[in-house]
C-alpha cells in the first residue's frame, strides 16, 4: 500500500481492524512499553496512544507486532520486492531494460529518491526534544530513547541521497550527562555504514552531519534494517516498498530533510566527541551498560502538523523485532544463501537474541568418492558466514551437511540440534575463533565488542543414539545434585553460582573425575546452569540460557578433554557454562506497580478490555 504518511497507514490500520486507540494518559515513563509489551504477547494490534504524559504528540507502536499485519500495509508492493531482492538489482535499471525486468512490478517513478522541499509536511513546525514523549521502557535504562529511528548520514567522498546509509541506530534523548536538548547520543554497533562515514569524517577533522527521521510511511523504518545487497540505496527500496518515491530536500544548513517524516532531527557528530550512553533494555533480554559513544549536538527538530511519534520495546525475544525479522525473512528468501557458495539455509535464532546462536546447512561435496565423511566444505562455509556483515557477530555457529538429510530446516531449533548432537564428534569438530569481536549488546564476553566465537560442523552418517531420558544408575556427584534432561542428549546441570574461572575449572575437574570412565555417549552436551528446571521448561529458555550467557573460549568444557597440536577436542560430553558472571549484564525485570496499572486497562470499559 502506497501510504503517503503514517497517519494514512494509522488510519488504513484502524479501519480495517488492526489498530486499537488508547484515550487514557499513559506516562512515558515504563507504562507506555508496559502496555505495549503485554498487547504483543497477546498478539494483539497495532496501539496509537492519543495522551502521552507530558507531551503533545501522540504515539503508536506494534505497527509490526505480527507478520501478518506486517503483510497487510505492504500487500500491494511485497512480491514486487521480492523479485527486486532476488535480482540483486537497483530498481533503476528496470528503466534502462524495461522488458527484461517488466515482470518486477518496479518503476523509476516509485523508487527514484525525489528532492522536493515544495509544501513538504515536515516543513510545518520546530519543537525541542524535551517536548518529544519521554518514552523509557525498562527501569535502569538511562533516559528516554528514540527505539524507531532511521539515521541518515552521507560519505563524505561521496555525498548525496544515492550514496548515503540509512540505519536503524538507538538514540538516546536524555538523562546521563547530555545537555537538554542541546545533546543526544548516537549508538550504533559493528559492521555499521554509519561507522565508516563517522571514520571518514573522522580523517579530516569535520564533523559528521546526522539526520534523524521518525515515523514518515512505514516502507521507510522497515527500510532502515534491511540487510540490502550492494549498491541498493535504503532510500531507493523504500520508495519501491512503499511505491512512493522517498521525498527529501536539505535545509538551511545542508542537513538532509526527509519531507514525509512526522519528526527529523537534524545535529553533528564532532571527533572525539563522546559522552555516555545507556543503560537500555535491548534486544538480547539483558541491559546493555553504559559506556561512551558519539555526542550528537542538536541543530533543530522539525515535525509535520498531527505529527505520530513512533517507537517500539525490546527485551528478551519475541518481541516486535522478531516480527520485523519474519517480514526481512519474508522478503530476502534466499538471498543471503545466493551470496555464498554452498550455503542453502542460515537461521539466526531469534529466541537466542539473534547474533549469538546461528544454524546453518551447506554442502558437503569435496569428497565424493569417500566411504567417510566428514566435515570439510562446510568448514569453508562456516568461515566465509563468520566473515560476513552482519552475520560475523555470531558467537555460536552450527553448520551440517545438507546431502545427510534434504529435509532438515534450520528454523526446527530441537530438530536441528538433535541432529548435529547425532552426528557430531567432539574431539574434531569444534573449531574456536579467540579475542575476536562479537555483537556489542553482548556481555558474555572479556569486554565490549570482544569475546569468541566457535564453529561447530558436522557431516556424515549419524554416530549415535541419544538418551531420552536418563538410565536409573545415571548420577552426578555433589554439588551437582539436581538436574533434568531439556530434549534428546542434552542435560541441564544445576551449579552453585559462579564465583570465578578457577572456582569453576576445580568443579569440572570433580565432573570429569566422576564421569571420564563412564559411557556417556547418548548424552553429548551438558549445560551448567542457575535453574535446570527454567532452562529445561522450553526449548527457547535453553537457546536463550545457554547461549546468551556464555563466551566459547572461556565456558565450553568437555569430559576427558585435550589440547593436540593447537586444537580444543573432548572424548566425552561438551559442558556449556551458561551461569550468570559478574561481568555479566543484568536481566530485563518488569516493574510490578506498572503491571498493575496495566492490568487496570485490560478491566471492562477500559482501552485493552479483550485484548490483554
Amino acid at each position: 500500500m502506497g501510504y503517503i504518511s503514517l497517519g494514512e497507514c494509522v488510519s488504513d490500520l484502524e479501519k480495517h481492524g488492526h489498530l486499537i486507540r488508547i484515550k487514557e494518559e499513559v506516562d512515558p515513563f515504563l507504562e507506555a512499553a508496559a502496555i505495549h509489551l503485554r498487547v504483543f504477547e497477546n498478539e494483539g494490534p497495532a496501539i496509537l496512544f492519543e495522551n502521552i504524559k507530558g507531551s503533545k504528540f501522540p504515539a503508536v507502536s506494534n505497527l509490526f507486532g505480527t507478520l501478518e499485519r506486517s503483510k497487510f500495509m505492504f500487500r500491494d508492493t511485497l512480491e514486487a520486492i521480492k523479485t527486486l531482492v532476488v535480482l540483486k538489482s537497483d530498481p533503476l535499471k528496470a528503466v534502462k531494460n524495461p522488458f527484461k525486468y517488466a515482470g518486477s512490478g518496479l518503476t523509476a517513478f516509485s523508487a527514484l529518491p525525489w528532492n522536493k522541499e515544495l509544501f513538504s509536511p515536515v516543513k510545518f513546525g520546530k519543537t525541542t526534544i524535551s517536548a518529544l514523549p519521554q518514552i523509557v521502557n525498562w527501569p535502569m535504562d538511562g533516559g528516554p530513547f528514540v527505539t524507531m529511528p532511521q539515521v541518515y548520514t552521507e560519505d563524505i567522498d561521496k555525498p548525496g541521497i544515492m550514496n548515503a546509509n540509512l540505519g536503524m541506530y538507538r538514540i538516546q534523548l536524555g538523562g546521563n550527562d547530555y545537555i537538554q536538548d542541546q545533546e543526544i547520543g548516537l549508538h550504533y554497533q559493528l559492521h555499521r555504514g554509519i561507522g565508516v562515514h563517522q571514520t571518514k569524517a573522522n580523517a579530516r577533522g569535520k564533523a559528521l552531519k546526522v539526520s534523524i527521521f521518525v515515523g514518515g510511511p512505514p516502507a521507510h523504518p522497515l527500510a532502515a534494517v534491511m540487510p540490502l545487497p550492494e549498491g541498493l540505496s535504503e532510500m531507493t527500496f523504500a520508495g519501491a516498498l512503499g511505491n512512493r518515491r522517498f521525498r527529501y530536500f536539505y535545509d538551511e544548513e545542508g542537513f538532509c530533510i526527509s519531507s514525509d517524516a512526522d519528526f527529523v532531527i537534524t545535529g553533528i557528530v564532532e571527533p572525539g566527541q563522546n559522552k555516555p550512553e545507556g543503560p537500555f533494555g535491548d534486544h538480547l533480554g539483558y541491559y546493555s551498560l553504559k559506556h561512551l559513544f558519539p555526542l550528537m549536538k542538536v541543530r533543530n527538530v522539525y515535525h509535520r502538523k498531527n505529527a505520530i511519534w513512533s517507537f517500539t520495546v525490546v527485551g528478551r525475544p519475541p518481541q516486535e523485532d522478531t516480527s520485523f525479522g519474519a517480514l526481512i525473512h519474508e522478503i530476502t528468501g534466499s538471498a543471503i544463501p545466493k551470496e555464498i557458495p554452498g550455503l542453502h539455509e542460515v537461521n539466526a535464532v531469534d529466541a537466542a537474541g539473534v547474533h549469538p546462536l546461528l544454524f546453518a546447512i551447506g554442502s558437503e561435496r569435496y569428497t565424493p568418492y569417500l566411504k567417510e565423511k566428514k566435515p570439510q566444505e562446510i568448514l569453508t562455509i562456516a568461515n566465509h558466514i563468520l566473515g560476513k556483515s552482519q552475520l560475523s557477530l555470531a558467537k555460536y555457529l552450527f553448520i551440517c551437511s545438507k546431502e545427510d538429510d534434504p529435509s532438515l530446516k534450520t528454523s526446527n531449533i530441537q530438530g536441528f540440534f538433535k541432529h548435529i548432537l547425532e552426528r557430531i564428534d567432539l574431539s574434531r569438530d569444534l573449531h574456536f575463533y579467540t579475542r575476536t569481536t562479537i555483537d556489542t549488546l553482548d556481555y558474555s564476553g572479556t569486554d565490549i565488542n570482544s569475546g569468541s566465537k566457535v564453529a561447530i560442523a558436522a557431516a556424515g552418517d549419524k554416530r549415535r543414539n541419544l538418551w531420552t531420558e536418563l538410565p536409573k544408575s545415571f548420577s552426578l556427584p555433589r554439588p551437582f545434585t539436581n538436574y533434568k534432561m531439556v530434549m534428546p542428549g542434552v542435560l541441564a546441570v544445576e551449579s552453585p553460582s559462579f564465583e570465578s574461572y578457577q572456582q569453576t575449572e576445580h568443579e569440572i575437574e570433580i565432573l570429569n573425575s566422576a564421569l571420564a570412565s563412564k559411557d556417556l555417549d547418548g548424552l553429548p552436551l551438558f549445560v551448567l546452569c542457575d535453574d535446570a528446571g527454567f532452562l529445561a521448561d522450553t526449548i527457547n529458555n535453553f537457546v536463550w540460557v545457554s547461549f546468551t550467557r556464555s563466551n566459547p573460549s572461556h565456558d565450553i568444557y568437555g569430559i576427558n578433554s585435550f589440547t593436540e597440536h593447537k586444537h580444543w577436542g573432548c572424548k566425552g560430553p561438551m559442558i556449556i557454562d551458561a551461569r550468570l558472571k559478574k561481568h555479566h549484564a543484568p536481566e530485563l525485570i518488569k516493574d510490578k506497580k506498572v503491571e498493575e496499572r496495566v492490568n487496570r486497562l485490560g478491566e471492562k470499559g477500559a482501552s485493552l478490555y479483550g485484548i490483554i
